[in-house]
Order: C-alpha cells, then structure tokens, then sequence
C-alpha cells in the first residue's frame, strides 16, 4: 500500500518502534479509492477506525467489518489484513510494545467513544518527538479507552479445526454458497455431525448462524460500495429484498439506508 507523502516519516517508524519513539504514533488520512494490506503483524500494537467509509478487518480469530462508530483493536505479533470498501477516511494508532501490557491481548472491535475519537485526532497532529506533560495526558486517554472497552460481540468468528476452517473460508469468500451442511462435510471429508457439533464448540454459532453472519458481514460490504438492496439480497440466496431487511434490522437494529446514513 502507498500512503499520502506527509504520513511517511510516522509510517516508517510504526512497524518497529523502540524506546527512543513516542508512546503512541498516530496517523490520518483520506484515500479516494479502495486500500487494502495483505496479511501481515508487527510489534506494535495498533487501534483502527474510520471517519468516513467502511473497513473489513481479518485475523485468525474472525473478521470485522467496521463502520465509523467502531475500532478494532490488534495486539502485537498478531497476523491481520485490512480493507476499505470505496473511498474512506480512516485512522490509526500504534502503540509503543512496553505500552500493551494493560491492554487485551487478543483482537477486538470496540465502541469509538467522543472521547476517543478527539483525542485520536488530537494525537494524529504531533509530530514523533517524546510526548509533553498534556501530550502525555492525552496518550493516557487513548490507553485507558483501548483497556476499559468492551468487546464487541458482532464478529465473523473462524474455526480452528482444519476442515472446518477450510468450509469457513470458503464461505468467507463466497458466502452465496447454497450448499447443505451434509454437502460441505462431504466436501471437507468429515461428517455431518462432525460439522454440526464443532462450529458450535469452535464458534459458538451454529453452521446455519454463522453462515447467516457471514452473508450479512457481505451484505455490509456489498451496500457499503453502493449494491441496490435488491440486488444484495438476491445475490446473496435471500428469497427477496423484505427477507433480507427484516434480518438486517433484527441484526443491526436498523434498515440498510438509514445504518450507512448514519
């Protein structure tokens, strides 16, 4: 990925920061089209959000597909990729290694509080000199926000089973799949109940739940990019358009248009 010529000096720092850098870097930016990164991990620990747009974030542990109201949260030496949907206005923070001891060590989304959020963008404005006494304030704001949140529930999370994980990845990259729970079992050589029982062991979901979730995370995605709702709903195996809202707002809370108006 390239990033926008006035963030380099702090980019080239966060992937190995040391003693001699700030306790937290933070960075900003607007990007007119789709970004994404390959699979990766570093030593820092890292926050992102959103100002405007859309982001799906992928770890070993599930995927989140966030809007602005939410962060996730990826500790360090943790593998992760990231993509936005369209153009975005994103963040980020990373934080010092000695700095994550208080802070979860595997990887969440959060709530973005206002408090938060100011003092993001706050921190985005410094340079990568040791921070001052109010700058120091605002680290600490940062810190306690990340260590006092909770986790969010709304994830994609992944088996650990070895053919399960390959049904789920599967799904993760076609989740229009219509085939039956005794297909796929079938597929990955294993049993039907085998199936059954282990995603709800491994994911606390059922196959059918956790198919359903997957379609909704692409739903998000494909919405987000600007898909008619009908279309969306179609494509993903949703018999019409009323079907797939009456989940969406069952899920979110809300209708498509009025969750991305917000």
């Amino acid at each position: 990925m390239t990033y926008p010529e006035h963030l380099l000096p702090k980019i080239a720092r966060v992937h190995c920061m040391d003693a001699t850098d700030p306790p937290i870097i933070a960075v900003m930016g607007r990007i007119d089209e789709p970004r994404g990164s390959q699979t990766h991990q570093h030593d820092s620990g890292q926050l992102l959000g959103l100002l405007a747009g859309l982001l799906t974030v992928r770890t070993s542990f599930g995927t989140w597909v966030i809007p602005t109201t939410r962060a996730v949260w990826i500790p360090p030496n943790h593998p992760h990729a990231a993509f936005s949907h369209g153009p975005f206005y994103g963040w980020a923070v990373y934080v010092r290694p000695d700095q994550c001891g208080g802070l979860p060590d595997t990887p969440r989304a959060i709530e973005v509080t206002g408090l938060l959020r100011e003092a993001v963008l706050r921190a985005a404005e410094w340079d990568l000199d040791q921070p001052d006494r109010r700058q120091t304030s605002v680290v600490n704001v940062v810190l306690d926000e990340i260590s006092a949140s909770d986790a969010d529930t709304f994830l994609l999370p992944m088996p650990g089973d070895a053919r399960l994980r390959r049904i789920a990845t599967a799904l993760v990259d076609n989740p229009a799949d219509e085939r039956t729970l005794d297909e796929w079992a079938a597929w990955a050589n294993t049993a039907p109940r085998t199936v059954s029982r282990r995603f709800v062991e491994e994911t606390g979901l059922t196959f059918t739940a956790w198919r359903q979730r997957a379609r909704l995370l692409r739903a998000v995605e494909l919405l987000a990019a600007g898909a008619p709702v009908n279309t969306v709903a179609l494509d993903l195996g949703y018999d019409n358009a009323s079907a797939f809202i009456a989940l969406f707002r069952r899920t979110f809370n809300t209708t498509p248009g009025r969750y991305f108006a917000s």
